[in-house]
């Protein structure tokens, strides 16, 4: 792949991804906050962290295409399992916030609906930095 088709590859996937985030916020602002800092309708926090964990996975499936392009085309299902064992080959920072992302966003937020705000918030954060790692240059 040249250099232009991976900033190319990169542009659509961090794209994409930042249009999960930006929607999952959307989300999160219609969950709505009471003045103990938790959120209030769990149908709206399990639709929010659904949707940042789904764009995390598209973040990482950019990540992946540029670093291991075969692995894609395999017929090997793509679980946590999958994201896990690639970014174990050379990435294992992002390994430890992919993993806290899934048990924040995926098991926390989507399947039980947590509503601290303040934990939902760091799965967010940490679902941007492995966004980050496929931020084209000049992306804002």
């Amino acid at each position: 792949m040249t250099i232009l088709e991976q900033q190319s590859t990169k542009r659509k996937g961090y794209t994409e991804a930042m249009r999960y985030i930006a929607n999952a916020k959307d989300y999160l602002q219609k969950a709505g906050m009471d003045s103990n800092g938790y959120y209030q309708d769990k149908k709206y926090i399990r639709t929010a962290c659904g949707t940042a964990y789904n764009g995390v996975l598209e973040a990482l499936c950019t990540y992946i295409e540029l670093k291991h392009p075969d692995a894609l085309k395999s017929d090997e299902p793509q679980t946590i399992d999958f994201y896990r064992k690639h970014l174990a080959k050379d990435n294992k920072s992002i390994l430890k916030t992919l993993n806290s992302v899934y048990s924040i966003l995926h098991i926390s937020g989507y399947y039980k609906g947590e509503e601290d705000s303040n934990t939902i918030k760091i799965g967010f954060k940490r679902a941007k930095e492995i966004i980050d790692l496929i931020k084209p240059a000049g992306a804002a």
